[in-house]
């Protein structure tokens, strides 16, 4: 944080993650399935991109889409998947887990937390989810989670800005819908010293046989002919925005 913030990318490739380390990002989230919100990436995704950036890498644990309610076996999924992670060089871990009535589900955490250790661990998404924030905040604190991503339980930072202000003065990173036209005004509305955005752009598939026929999802998967990935000039312009602020 040489510049006083750090701006973390989402990515979901190797070619995100090189983009997103060209373009100024400080860390990586590295992700799969980020059209459900970012699940838990292959250990080959981290592996190669381990080889290719040098910023660090915080691999998320989420084994699967949908809700933060887990099952026994999904919990040994998650463990498993953070002994691979830091076997294979993770730099960080990222998870959440809540209860039945959308509390910190604290004795899973600390569960989870045990097996991440001694590397720094960010609460998720899951957080917008919970009952009552600033309570949920204060456990996660307590539980020894270092950051915190939240949109301000809206469905953008934008529109959560006014939680956001009271969470980022203890451990809240802003995410969600974060663009060049808005990271002013939630940088300077927030006093955050850190944020958290995909900043991605359409490319167009080099397939050149394709069939309309058939699609490989389901119908609000994404199109076959159309890749997302970080884009180098998006991620120094919001580089930019935040240094000309912080």
């Amino acid at each position: 944080m040489d510049d006083g913030f750090l701006m973390e990318v989402c990515v979901d490739s190797v070619e995100s993650a090189v983009n997103a380390e060209r373009g100024g990002a400080g860390r990586i989230e590295l992700c799969a399935g980020l059209v459900e919100g970012g699940t838990t990436p292959s250990m080959g995704l981290l592996q190669v991109v381990k080889q290719c950036v040098r910023v660090p890498v915080f691999v998320m644990i989420r084994p699967r889409g949908g809700d933060f309610l887990y099952s026994d076996r999904e919990v040994e999924v998650m463990k498993a998947d953070i002994r691979l992670a830091k076997l294979h060089g993770a730099d960080g871990l990222v998870f959440g887990a809540l209860t039945e009535d959308g509390r910190i589900d604290t004795e899973l955490c600390t569960a989870l937390l045990a097996v991440c250790r001694p590397l720094p661990v960010t609460f998720h998404r899951a957080f917008d989810m919970v009952h009552d924030p600033l309570v949920a905040l204060e456990t996660l604190i307590s539980l020894g989670f270092e950051r915190v991503l939240t949109s301000g339980c809206d469905s953008s930072a934008l529109e959560g800005l006014s939680l956001i202000k009271r969470l980022a003065e203890q451990v809240g990173v802003p995410w969600g819908g974060i663009t060049e036209r808005n990271l002013q005004r939630i940088l300077e509305g927030s006093t955050a010293s850190e944020f958290h955005c995909s900043a991605r752009s359409a490319r167009d598939s080099g397939m050149k046989f394709r069939n309309p026929n058939v699609a490989m999802g389901a119908s609000f998967s994404a199109p076959e002919y159309s890749i997302k990935v970080a884009d180098v000039a998006k991620v120094r312009t919001l580089n930019a925005i935040a240094k000309n602020i912080l």
